[in-house]
C-alpha cells in the first residue's frame, strides 16, 4: 500500500485559492472603480482662494445673477472668471473697510489679476462649450452644484466621461427651462415630461460619438 504524498487538506487548496483569486478580483475592481475614480478623488476639491468670495452672500442673499460675473457663459466656449473691474463696480462704495476688500482695491490700482485657483478641471483633450450646453437648458447647478449655498466653491460633481454620457444619452433627466437656468433653487414638478417637451423644443440631441468631445 503506497503512502499518500499530500494531506488531505489539500484536497480543498483548489477551492481556496479560488475564493483568495475572487476576494482579490473583487477588490482591485472596487479600488479603480471607487477609490480611484473622480467621484473619489476629485469631488469636493476645495482650494484655498488668494480672496474669500462666498456666493452664498453674493447669490443667495444679495441676489446676484449668474450671469453678472460669468458674463460669458452663454455665448463663448469658456465661462470667464470676472475682471477686478467687475468686482469693484460695487466694492468701490461696499464694505470698504474690509481686509479683503483692501486687498482687493490694491490690486485693482495696480491693474494687476487676482490669481485665483481653478476648481472645475477638465483634462486638456477634453474639448467642453458651456454656451452650448447654457443654450440647451442645462443649468449651472447641473455641473456645478447648488453653488448659490456654497460659502467656499468646491467640486460637486465628478465630471468623468461616465458622468457626462449620463446627460448625453437622457438629456431629459436634466434640461431646464432657459430662463430658469440660473435659478439654481428651482425644481420641475416632473423632469421627465418637460425634458421630453424642451428636448423637442430645443432640438436637443447630444451626440455620443469620441469626436463630440475629444478634438
Amino acid at each position: 500500500m503506497s503512502q499518500q504524498i499530500f494531506p488531505k487538506w489539500a484536497n480543498t487548496l483548489p477551492i481556496i485559492v479560488l475564493i483568495v483569486l475572487v476576494i482579490t478580483l473583487g477588490l482591485v475592481v472596487h479600488l479603480f472603480w471607487y477609490w480611484l475614480s473622480p467621484k473619489h478623488l476629485n469631488v469636493g476639491y476645495q482650494p484655498k482662494q488668494p480672496i474669500p468670495f462666498s456666493h452664498a452672500l453674493h447669490v443667495e442673499n444679495v441676489g446676484l445673477d449668474c450671469r453678472y460675473c460669468h458674463s460669458n457663459v452663454e455665448k463663448a466656449a469658456h465661462s470667464n472668471i470676472p475682471a477686478t473691474e467687475t468686482c469693484m463696480n460695487c466694492h468701490k462704495q461696499i464694505k470698504t473697510d474690509s481686509p479683503h476688500i483692501k486687498k482687493l482695491t490694491k490690486h485693482y490700482e495696480n491693474n494687476e489679476p487676482i490669481e485665483w485657483v481653478k476648481v472645475h478641471m477638465l483634462p486638456d483633450y477634453v474639448y467642453f462649450n458651456h454656451a452650448a450646453h447654457t443654450t440647451a437648458g442645462v443649468s449651472c447647478v447641473q455641473c456645478h452644484g447648488q453653488v448659490n449655498k456654497m460659502d467656499v466653491v468646491y467640486q460637486a460633481k465628478p465630471l468623468s466621461m461616465g458622468w457626462c454620457l449620463e446627460c448625453h444619452r437622457e438629456p431629459e433627466k436634466f434640461i431646464w427651462p432657459k430662463e430658469k437656468i440660473t435659478d439654481l433653487n428651482w425644481r420641475p414638478t416632473n423632469q421627465i415630461n418637460l425634458g421630453l417637451q424642451l428636448k423637442e423644443t430645443y432640438n436637443v440631441n447630444p451626440g455620443e460619438a469620441c469626436s463630440v468631445c475629444h478634438r
